[in-house]
């Protein structure tokens, strides 16, 4: 477990997040939740906007075929 301090950022607190747990990247967005005394940070569950636009875009005769002969593959028992 890896700790660290909170600090003030202009009106908000803060919190810094260690280089050895950070995100690859800062350009996600983040969902954070306080549940009693722990607080919980979790990237944001994708949206779903414009889907329905970008299936209207494929074509009519789109997977008309099927999908072929795909058999799933032999899967370890849980």
């Amino acid at each position: 477990m890896t700790t660290t301090r909170i600090f003030k950022s202009g009106n908000s607190q803060a919190v810094r997040i260690p280089s050895e747990i950070a995100y690859n990247r800062n350009d996600i967005e983040l969902e954070i939740e306080r549940i009693g005394d722990e607080i919980r940070i979790r990237p944001a569950a994708k949206k779903l906007t414009g889907v329905l636009a970008k299936f209207g875009k494929f074509s009519s005769d789109f997977m008309q075929e099927g999908r072929g002969n795909n058999e799933e593959a032999a899967r370890d028992k849980l």
